[in-house]
């Protein structure tokens, strides 16, 4: 019963950590898009603002799940904890990153192009975005196994 225990607790942390890589990501993508994502996605129902939000978070979520396999958790569960923490944040930097790179190569500033809805459809930039996201987790996820 006592390891039950005590894996359920290294579960709820390193959820937490999880957690805390996803408020970052979100955060970033706040960054790199216009207005306030959460009025955008929420009181506006900007329907390209939710698909690069929802392919985000799954994305952050590959990355955070790959970063738990990948973590120093032989060494320790602090160790597991912390290293699971900096490649989490890695992964959300290399996506923020690509994210900009991306912008900077498409025609208009792709964080605007993306949240044009038109018809009730986001804008293809959105599903391409999204794309590179997801792209980019597996990217992450592949050099940390």
């Amino acid at each position: 019963m006592s390891e039950i225990l005590e894996s359920a607790g290294q579960a709820l942390l390193y959820g937490v950590i999880g957690l805390a890589v996803m408020a970052v990501g979100f955060v970033a993508l706040d960054l790199v898009t216009p207005g306030k994502l959460f009025h955008v996605v929420w009181r506006d129902r900007n329907r390209g603002a939710a698909v690069l939000l929802g392919s985000q978070s799954v994305a952050v979520g590959l990355v955070i799940m790959e970063a738990i396999r990948a973590s120093e958790s032989e060494n320790g569960l602090g160790q597991g904890l912390f290293s699971t923490l900096l490649y989490g944040l890695a992964g959300v930097l290399v996506m923020t990153l690509v994210g900009i790179v991306i912008g900077v190569l498409t025609p208009g500033r792709m964080g605007a192009v993306a949240l044009e809805d038109s018809d009730d459809r986001p804008h293809p930039a959105a599903w391409v975005q999204a794309g590179m996201y997801l792209g980019t987790a597996f990217m992450v996820g592949a050099a940390l196994s």
